[in-house]
């Protein structure tokens, strides 16, 4: 039952009240003298029990007036990121050294991978592959001067093949069609 006695009431009234209005016979004369019932049209609160029921289901639900009241958990404010210790940072570092990606460590860690990238920054951690350093150019100049292809010299650098393209022209390496032509 619902809790306020008044509301209570007045639900159980409405809900005679519709009751009623549902099932009087309305009763018409039409031609020819033969009885027609009128027929009304049902809407969505044709019978409102079900919904009477869902209520005092989610009335049961509510905590008693005299029960305590339930302890709130702090929650963070949305944007605010979850703090690492020293202890933690350091971890976090070592296993990014180790080979980890941010993304391991943000679920490792319970972090966004952004902030991994902001933790490693703040301790001056190289986040960022090198790429090719000025020696690693001129080899590569010389690799594909041999007939090297751009692959191929990238595997051995630890770098894409896009990556050594772009070095050698940037060095003004005149570059080979795929069929070996000069372009």
């Amino acid at each position: 039952m619902l809790l306020d006695p008044q509301v209570n009431a007045n639900a159980l009234t409405w809900a005679a009240d519709a009751h009623k209005a549902r099932t009087s016979t309305n009763v018409s004369v039409g031609k020819g003298s033969s009885l027609v019932r009128a027929v009304e049209k049902r809407g969505a609160h044709y019978n409102p029990k079900a919904q009477v029921r869902a209520l005092e289901a989610l009335i049961r639900k509510l905590p008693k007036p005299n029960s305590p009241v339930p302890r709130r958990f702090r929650q963070r404010a949305p944007g605010t990121a979850r703090q690492l210790d020293a202890e933690q940072t350091q971890a976090l570092i070592d296993a990014y050294r180790a080979g980890s990606t941010v993304y391991q460590l943000g679920d490792q860690f319970g972090i966004d991978r952004r902030t991994v990238g902001k933790i490693l920054t703040r301790n001056n951690v190289q986040t960022k592959h090198p790429g090719l350093s000025p020696e690693d150019i001129d080899q590569a100049a010389e690799l594909y001067a041999d007939g090297w292809s751009l692959a191929r010299i990238g595997e051995r650098l630890g770098v894409t093949a896009t990556t050594v393209h772009r070095r050698l022209r940037e060095r003004g390496v005149t570059m080979r069609s795929t069929t070996g032509a000069a372009r």
